[in-house]
């Protein structure tokens, strides 16, 4: 059951590495400043990067969000969580929507955990929020992380761009070069940011799995799992997602050298700020609000925001969504398969 859990997590990191792996470098592929080739190498090597040198800040919130206790079958929650999450990651990258695979996983964990032990047996983090000490711990801490940072990549973003314009004003076209070429170390700290912080949501889960099974009596995870998390990350990212690429590239706002450094600047920033925090954030958020940040500045009235309405009823639906398919996997696991 624990190698189980184990496999079904690294196929939730290929499903992440081709969802958010897309949002990274869409932006420099749609003003070409690099190639889809070049652009998914940085991507797949310094994403890589950041899964090694991660710490445990997500990890430690996100093994939180369920209460672990005797009664509890954990193992078969975090199968449904992983298997909800997987569906609605590979429903969503086939039609295109650039959903988020951090509100899929925790979409997962609460309808699995809801439905195996009820919803005392989550972390909701309400009374903790509202108490003396206003902590903001469980799904507190994941909802507030969720919103508050594709808001942080726009208003960066935004406040880049109007400073940009400013300096720029009077800029020749050729300083497109050196912008492009900024581009190419701007993407791979964004790459190095999005696999340390999605990376820690995985290792978290399996350093819960290798507690219930008793094979360690802490947090830490095996180096050799961390090695396999960034691997399949890497070749999830090297695969890519070229549909949600098109759209978070192309059909968002037209995207010029400019628009594209500044929208990741803001996104690098935020994602980092995020896993320092132990914020577990979507890539894929952060960097459509950065995309939206630099395309308001600029000429707010050429940001296709209808797609914006679009990507956000994804983001609200796939809570719900991949809850429901945990809930109904979680049903099959213990009541019918074992």
């Amino acid at each position: 059951m624990l190698a189980i859990v184990i496999i079904i997590a690294l196929i939730f990191t290929l499903t992440n590495g081709l969802h958010d792996a897309s949002s990274v470098v869409a932006t420099m592929i749609a003003c070409k400043a690099a190639s889809p080739v070049q652009a998914i190498l940085i991507a797949s090597i310094f994403g890589l990067l950041g899964v090694f040198f991660s710490g445990n800040q997500v990890a430690d919130t996100v093994s939180a969000i369920i209460k672990v206790s005797p009664s509890i079958n954990l193992i078969h929650i975090l199968i449904a969580s992983l298997l909800g999450a997987v569906v609605w990651n590979i429903v969503t990258w086939r039609i295109g929507i650039p959903s988020s695979s951090t509100h899929a996983l925790v979409g997962g964990l609460i309808g699995a955990a809801w439905i195996a032990n009820g919803p005392d047996s989550i972390l909701w983090g309400v009374s903790e929020l509202f108490s003396g000490n206003h902590q903001v711990v469980g799904i507190m801490k994941v909802i507030v992380s969720l919103i508050f940072s594709p808001v942080l990549g726009f208003s960066i973003a935004y406040v880049i761009q109007k400073i940009s314009m400013l300096l720029l004003r009077n800029a020749k076209f050729s300083i497109n070069r050196t912008i492009n070429k900024l581009q190419w170390i701007v993407a791979a700290a964004l790459a190095f940011s999005h696999g340390a912080n999605d990376s820690q949501k995985i290792t978290g889960l399996i350093s819960l799995a290798l507690i219930s099974a008793g094979v360690v009596n802490s947090h830490a995870v095996p180096p050799l799992i961390k090695i396999a998390i960034g691997l399949i990350m890497f070749l999830g990212t090297a695969l890519g997602g070229w549909k949600i690429m098109k759209t978070i590239g192309n059909k968002i706002y037209d995207l010029r050298p400019i628009h594209s450094l500044n929208s990741m600047i803001s996104s690098g920033t935020s994602i980092l700020f995020a896993t320092f925090t132990g914020a577990p954030v979507s890539t894929t958020h952060v960097v459509v609000g950065g995309i939206m940040g630099v395309g308001s500045a600029d000429e707010y009235r050429m940001v296709n925001w209808n797609i914006g309405k679009e990507i956000v009823t994804a983001w609200f639906i796939t809570i719900p969504c991949s809850a429901i398919a945990s809930s109904i996997i979680y049903f099959l696991i213990n009541g019918v398969i074992f």
